[in-house]
């Protein structure tokens, strides 16, 4: 998958307003109600991300979740990115607080 440029990373974004660049990196950091609920929300990205075949670095602390995506063998943000990103917000549902 193409690296994408920063022209369709910016139109990229909009689709996924809550995630934020860094460099090659878009990020999230979710809140849950409790640690429990935290993991669970692990459990369910783990399982989409092995389906993608493309993994997050993935940062619990407590009730937070951050997690952070790029293409590394890219070099950079690609379309897959973005599309894991959706995928991960559509996981939340009720159980964030933000």
């Amino acid at each position: 998958m193409a690296k994408l440029n920063a022209q369709q990373i910016k139109a990229a974004l909009a689709a996924v307003p809550a995630w934020t660049k860094h460099g090659a990196v878009i990020s999230r950091t979710y809140e849950f109600e409790d640690f429990p609920a935290a993991i669970q929300f692990v459990d369910a990205v783990a399982k989409l991300a092995e389906r993608a075949w493309h993994h997050p670095d993935i940062d619990i602390r407590w009730n937070k979740v951050r997690l952070a995506l790029t293409t590394h063998d890219e070099g950079g943000l690609t379309a897959k990115d973005f599309e894991l990103a959706a995928k991960f917000d559509q996981l939340t549902g009720q159980r964030t607080r933000k």
